[in-house]
């Protein structure tokens, strides 16, 4: 039997399993564009209707319950309704909720804030990371005077920001000159070429929602060299990264950014972002200042987000968590190579600490181009199998670990996948 067939048989066995969730896609289809207002929750021949979680464990509406390794892609760090985080949320709503003005926590989240991350030295709140993004390109190409912003191809910095292919035609016009990932060489022409009306390098540390391809540091090293000769300000993208080690991933390379932007997990996993770096940069948004940008935003500063990232940094995430959580997750995405490796196997999981990515290659992941379009039915495959077996990944094969999550949750997670590579593994052959 094929994988084509082996995978027929796991999807006619989910459709099965979940009538009701095929009930509520079917019903959102009447008011939604394909029963859809999230593109990346959808996945054929339809996606399951989650009815709650609870720490690491989620139930759809058929009743099945799952062990959440995805995380709400990397922004349910707390996983689901955290104690500490909905006491704080509470307290905060009893407090109001609009309150129509400067309020007694966002100067607390932003004081934690720039004391983790020493590169941020002023700092200001967005809705989401996609807007902490949009910010962070117009402070830059404000602050330099001028309009081309070096991204690289596979990236991923909000949903007009996006590079997965290349150009998007959803993206804001912005003026784009496109790299290639871990290219050195390609990155040092590029910014030669464009040097006189660059005004920043975009680029995550790891790119995420491509893959988890990891950032060399000698890549990573050269993009602060030449955006300082060039004159041009160099921009971490760490929604994602920044949860990697304390001080987030440019802490680990000591690498020191312009411009940082930040996540939802630094606001308790609620609606948040957050762009903040050099207060030379940072001090165009000072409304004190002639002719300062604006940013507006009516829950930049909401009460729940700011109660809920306090007490989610100060009580629960806090530096020496960070650094055991990930190791836990270094050591398992070494456990799941091993066994890969021990089965003769082409799979190996990409990433760094907590977040890593299934490929179906045994080849070095450089940038995007390294991935091949064929692995696709090796991840379909693998989420039917993990589904079935009550695990609940991305149908990319990513995976992120969440706080609540026990070595028990990884072991059996281990235990899935070796069944996996078991019950498939001559057909995953290197």
């Amino acid at each position: 039997m094929s994988i084509e067939s082996d995978l027929s048989r796991l999807r006619e066995a989910y459709v099965a399993r979940n009538p009701e969730s095929r009930r509520h896609y079917e019903s959102a289809t009447e008011v939604m564009p394909g029963g859809n207002t999230r593109s990346v929750l959808y996945y054929d021949p339809f996606p399951l209707a989650i009815a709650r979680g609870e720490r690491a464990s989620l139930w759809d509406a058929d009743g099945h319950e799952y062990k959440d390794f995805l995380g709400e892609f990397t922004a349910g760090l707390y996983g689901h309704s955290h104690e500490v985080i909905r006491d704080a949320v509470v307290t905060a709503l009893h407090g109001g909720i609009n309150l129509t003005g400067h309020n007694l926590l966002e100067a607390h989240l932003a004081d934690i804030v720039t004391k983790r991350f020493p590169s941020i030295q002023r700092v200001r709140f967005t809705n989401s990371g996609t807007e902490a993004n949009l910010l962070a390109i117009a402070a830059a190409k404000r602050f330099t005077g001028r309009q081309k912003i070096l991204v690289f191809k596979g990236g991923y910095h909000g949903g007009v920001l996006t590079f997965s292919t290349g150009h998007s035609p959803i993206n804001v016009p912005h003026d784009f000159v496109l790299g290639t990932y871990n290219d050195q060489d390609g990155a040092a022409a590029l910014v030669a070429k464009h040097a006189k009306d660059l005004a920043a390098i975009l680029v995550e540390p790891m790119q995420g929602a491509g893959g988890c391809i990891v950032g060399r540091p000698a890549f990573l090293e050269d993009l602060r060299r030449l955006a300082t000769e060039a004159g041009a300000l160099l921009v971490f993208d760490e929604v994602m990264t920044s949860r990697l080690a304390p001080g987030g991933r440019q802490s680990v390379l000591g690498i020191t950014p312009d411009l940082t932007t930040l996540g939802k997990y630094i606001g308790g996993g609620m609606s948040f972002g957050a762009f903040g770096g050099r207060a030379d940069v940072m001090a165009l948004f000072d409304p004190r200042m002639p002719d300062h940008m604006g940013h507006a935003g009516t829950f930049n500063n909401n009460v729940l987000s700011m109660a809920a990232g306090i007490a989610g940094l100060s009580q629960i995430y806090t530096p020496e968590v960070a650094v055991a959580f990930n190791a836990r997750g270094d050591a398992l995405r070494e456990r799941l190579n091993a066994t890969s490796r021990a089965h003769g196997s082409i799979l190996q999981f990409s990433g760094l600490g907590t977040l890593m990515n299934l490929h179906g290659t045994p080849g070095e992941i450089r940038h995007c181009d390294d991935i091949p379009a064929s692995e696709s039915v090796v991840k379909d495959l693998f989420f039917f199998h993990m589904l079935a077996a009550g695990f609940y990944v991305a149908r990319r094969g990513f995976v992120v670990l969440s706080l609540p999550l026990t070595d028990d949750d990884l072991d059996h997670f281990h235990n899935a996948f070796e069944a996996f590579v078991d019950q498939y593994g001559k057909k995953l052959k290197t």
